[in-house]
């Protein structure tokens, strides 16, 4: 668990609506710097893995462990607010 991360699911699909092997995961809500109300009765924010674009750019077991903590760490900065261009500057895009 990482402390701080409240009201958050992690669910894994086998690919995005369009079907494309190209994202590898997504957040899917309101970050919490813009955030004005919210509380009890909210539905849970989302961040989905892809499980099908995940294999497909893996060659082996630990690409594919490396390759998912590169994602979590890039959709949980989404969930703080980091946007993409943050994230590359720091390395994690």
């Amino acid at each position: 668990m990482v402390d701080g991360l409240e009201n958050l699911v992690f669910v894994c699909e086998d690919r995005p609506e369009d079907g494309s092997l190209d994202l590898l995961g997504v957040y899917e809500g309101t970050a919490l710097t813009e955030r004005d109300r919210y509380g009890f009765g909210e539905l849970p924010d989302r961040i989905v893995l892809f499980r099908e674009p995940l294999l497909a750019i893996c060659a082996d077991e630990d690409e594919l462990r490396d390759e998912i903590h590169i994602t979590l760490v890039h959709e949980i900065a989404h969930y703080y607010g980091i946007d993409d261009e943050e994230l590359h500057r720091l390395g994690w895009a």
